[in-house]
């Protein structure tokens, strides 16, 4: 997600919701001359890389070198042409077995574990043309010391741009530096020595960047080339998806909407809405199944997709997600997404990868870039974090990027879960499934606007039957989530102040003072993660110190399952009655837990060991290793509204 396109729907619609280079007989990448650029410098030695024709347009470049152990690639290029006007497909003919991830991209990333001979096919499919060829390289042993740099691959100019080295808990290695080593001026953070942070420069032609980093591991001195295919792209010209976005593709191949999602819903010519009758919401299919929904899945990875599928079919018993994607036109997964959202313009629902990944090579190919999104209410003296919990331990997965592991489902699953009961309210508040027949569009914004002007949405007739009742918590939302200015008497606000506000109105977290939109899905989010997982959210009110962690924080007052408050009862009731009829909302919410009161006086993480528990057992969803959680304050998943 895009900061000035975050901006600029929600205003517009009062919503949220080794390396190497080449000359031009390589295909079409060209390498620009060497340039001592004003960020960082040009490696003493520039790389070289191997040009290897075929009888057809379609050309590789490979490294001068492959070593089991190291991250390595091979470059699909076409003479004379753009590869983002091609779809490419990779498949692995001989050799040891590899995990690939990137096999519908030009550049092909893999890892090898033993030296021998590989053989791969890639087929590249255009308009007009298609070419099929195949390559073969031979990987030496490992050396004695090697440094991995992931994860060479493709992006689209003004993309942005991460690479990262591996930093194991054995061995890691020391005085890292990075330098130019092929290609154009790029200027990178690496602030973090271990990952570096750019975006991709405008470029005339396809063109290969190539970084190196240099390290010292047990006495020696390594390196390591990553390499960045720059692909050359159409202007933009949407004034919606205003800044770069991804390479995507119809994750289901064969599905009838196959050339109408990526224009549709995620393109930087995107002008206006798509009509219904061009792309309408799954549940205005005649008949809906499993695959209905996976035809309307656009990716930029294919393992984003299957881990989807995945999701769908073994990890969604009650056909909960199933159901709530009927009000969606489609589900955009892409490694440029963060965070997550829903958008109206286009019916989509947008997800970042990182709640999806399973495998440590799927999470290296999710882009780094931080959160667009600022830090408002600075101001202010109080903080309100949140967590989900289940046997008195966290349940978001808390094992940083830096730790390269994979993970399982069941690790995966609280964080998806929640984001998706989240995110699919907000589509169920604006088209629920009763109104789907009567939609007349002709595109789904028009019939938004008629909703919402006639105060039919959800989340409009709950602010009519249960309003909220603190001012000063809605006037406190516009300075932490909207950016206001906080006046003098929002400063001297104390946690007190905060607790008397908060706990005895009827919002589950601050965020829901946002816009009503937030307090709908917040109400739905936290019952359905109760009802379904018996995971419950913790929200409090703690004071600000300088430096805040969980054990520095002080609760003032907090609650866990907020959601089981008999003032919250009605609210709850009627939102998922509205979503999603089949529940028997009251039965429902009569039967979630009562909230738990957290200790005032004692720390966040002091506070995370309050529930009566029938088992010493930790949580099985949450990991079993002996990393820290963020701390986490309201509203940091979601677009910050803007309304």
């Amino acid at each position: 997600m895009h900061r000035s396109l975050s901006y600029l729907l929600i205003s517009a619609i009062g919503l949220t919701g080794c390396g190497g280079s080449s000359d031009s007989s390589n295909g079409n990448i060209v390498t620009p001359p060497p340039v001592v650029p004003d960020g960082l410098v040009r490696c003493d030695t520039q790389s070289q890389n191997n040009s290897i024709n075929t009888s057809s347009d379609l050309a590789f470049i490979t490294e001068a070198n492959y070593h089991a152990g190291q991250p390595a690639a091979i470059i699909a290029t076409l003479k004379g042409k753009k590869v983002s006007d091609f779809q490419f497909n990779w498949t692995q003919i001989s050799g040891p077995s590899l995990i690939l991830k990137s096999i519908k991209s030009p550049v092909l990333a893999f890892t090898t574990s033993e030296s021998g001979n590989y053989k791969f096919e890639v087929t590249a499919v255009g308009n007009q043309t298609s070419y099929l060829e195949s390559i073969e390289i031979s990987v030496d042993a490992a050396g004695t010391a090697q440094l991995a740099a992931r994860v060479d691959h493709q992006a689209s100019e003004g993309n942005s741009v991460s690479f990262r080295i591996d930093t194991p808990n054995v061995n890691p290695p020391s005085q890292i530096s990075w330098c130019i080593a092929a290609g154009p001026d790029v200027d990178v953070d690496i602030s973090t020595p271990e990952k570096a942070l750019f975006t991709a420069p405008s470029v005339s032609e396809d063109t290969l960047s190539t970084l190196r980093v240099s390290a010292i591991i047990n006495g020696q001195s390594v390196t390591d080339d990553v390499q960045l295919l720059i692909t050359q792209e159409d202007a933009i010209t949407s004034q919606y998806f205003d800044e770069r976005v991804a390479e995507t593709f119809a994750y289901n191949d064969s599905s009838p909407y196959k050339d109408d999602l990526q224009p549709c819903v995620y393109s930087n010519q995107l002008q206006q809405s798509c009509s219904i009758s061009r792309l309408p919401l799954i549940g205005q299919e005649a008949n809906i199944d499993t695959q209905t929904i996976l035809d309307r899945v656009l990716v930029s990875h294919q393992w984003m997709g299957q881990n989807f599928e995945y999701f769908l079919e073994n990890l969604d018993p009650n056909s909960d997600f199933a159901t709530l994607l009927q009000s969606v036109t489609a589900i955009v997964i892409s490694y440029d997404v963060r965070p997550s959202f829903y958008w109206v313009l286009t019916g989509a629902i947008y997800l970042d990868p990182n709640d999806l990944w399973l495998l440590a090579e799927e999470r290296d190919t999710i882009n780094e870039a931080p959160d667009y999104r600022s830090g408002f209410g600075n101001e202010l003296n109080f903080l309100m974090p949140w967590r989900y919990v289940k046997n008195n331990s966290y349940t978001s997965y808390v094992v940083p990027r830096s730790v390269r592991t994979d993970r399982t489902t069941q690790e995966m699953m609280p964080d998806l879960a929640s984001l998706l009961y989240h995110e699919l309210a907000h589509a169920n508040d604006f088209f629920p499934r009763s109104i789907h027949a009567s939609l007349s569009g002709p595109t789904l914004l028009d019939d938004y606007l008629r909703r919402s002007d006639a105060k039919q949405l959800i989340s409009d007739q709950l602010a009519t039957l249960y309003p909220l009742a603190s001012q000063e918590m809605a006037n406190l939302a516009e300075v932490s989530f909207k950016g206001e200015t906080a006046n003098d008497t929002q400063k001297s606000y104390t946690a007190g102040d905060i607790s008397s506000f908060f706990s005895a109105d009827r919002a589950t977290d601050y965020y829901a003072y946002s816009t009503r939109r937030e307090d709908a899905a917040m109400l739905f989010e936290e019952a359905l993660m109760s009802h379904r997982y018996a995971i419950q959210r913790d929200v409090a009110v703690t004071d600000k110190p300088d430096n805040p962690t969980a054990s520095s924080i002080t609760v003032d007052w907090g609650q866990r399952g907020r959601i089981g408050d008999i003032k919250l009862e009605n609210r709850a009731v009627f939102v998922i009655d509205q979503m999603m009829p089949e529940l028997n909302a009251l039965s429902l919410v009569n039967a979630l837990p009562n909230p738990i009161e957290m200790k005032q006086g004692q720390s966040w993480s002091e506070n995370l060991v309050i529930s009566p528990t029938s088992s010493p057992q930790r949580n099985k969803a949450a990991p079993q290793k002996s990393y820290s959680p963020e701390l986490r304050l309201s509203g940091d998943r979601h677009i910050k509204p803007v309304d």
